[in-house]
């Protein structure tokens, strides 16, 4: 990720959350993400890497199904917000069990598999000697913010145990319309105006995963710019989202 999407996203850390389309979209792809992953019996065994986390909806939302959960960013605002709700018990119905105690923040631009920020294990606090893989890596609406798609599945598939899995998320590119997804005046910083199906396969099966699947997971309705750069929200777009997912071997 650049650091214009740093910078960007470390300023919008602390209203992050109070954004609908943030909450619907994590919360659609919370779902498509269980309904391609295992039932409980094995979820609960995974140890996840979530890549490009934010303030860590997701993550929070996955740590009740498995066994820990490493949510890293670039952004040192977005892990802020993370690590205070993590510090802050959730004391939703009085009670304080709520907050995860699996959940391991950790601000970084991965690009090392063996990145020794990633050998702590959120579930017990100790750490790997040796580079710490995982089960699952998860990332959702990060793709395309990212300038080099190859290089970024090779990391990911060198983050996961033999056999483990990734499973990715973002918005698809139908044209010329997907442009719209961004304000005029948000667009530092976005590399590409959603993914597409042709582009993931090759790019995922180039990284070295089998089993590569890519289809349409779920839409959202998104209010958009009535003209480019107006900055006035009013007609709502439908836009489509993929999941790709792929095992290494």
């Amino acid at each position: 990720m650049t650091s214009a999407n740093n910078t960007r996203f470390s300023a919008e850390a602390l209203t992050w959350d109070s954004n609908p389309d943030v909450q619907l979209a994590t919360a659609l792809a919370h779902k498509a993400y269980l309904a391609h992953l295992p039932p409980a019996p094995t979820l609960s065994t995974y140890n996840v890497l979530d890549l490009g986390c934010g303030t860590g909806l997701l993550s929070l939302a996955l740590a009740p199904s498995v066994l820990s959960v490493t949510a890293v960013d670039a952004a040192e605002g977005m892990i802020a917000a993370l690590e205070s709700k993590l510090a802050s018990p959730d004391t939703n119905n009085n009670n304080i069990n709520n907050t995860p105690r699996n959940v391991l923040p950790v601000c970084a631009l991965l690009q090392d598999p063996d990145d020794p920020r990633l050998a702590t294990d959120p579930a017990t606090g100790e750490t790997v000697p040796t580079g710490r893989r995982f089960d699952l890596v998860v990332s959702h609406l990060v793709l395309h913010h990212i300038p080099d798609l190859p290089a970024l599945l090779k990391t990911i598939h060198g983050c996961l145990v033999p056999g483990g899995r990734v499973m990715v998320t973002d918005f698809e590119d139908t044209g010329p319309e997907a442009r719209r997804f961004h304000p005029e005046g948000k667009m530092d910083g976005v590399e590409r105006h959603g993914i597409t199906e042709g582009e993931m396969r090759r790019v995922m099966e180039g990284a070295g995963f089998a089993e590569v699947r890519v289809e349409r997971a779920f839409e959202m309705g998104k209010k958009v710019e009535t003209e480019p750069g107006s900055g006035v929200l009013g007609p709502v777009v439908v836009f489509p989202f993929l999941i790709c997912e792929g095992t290494k071997g």
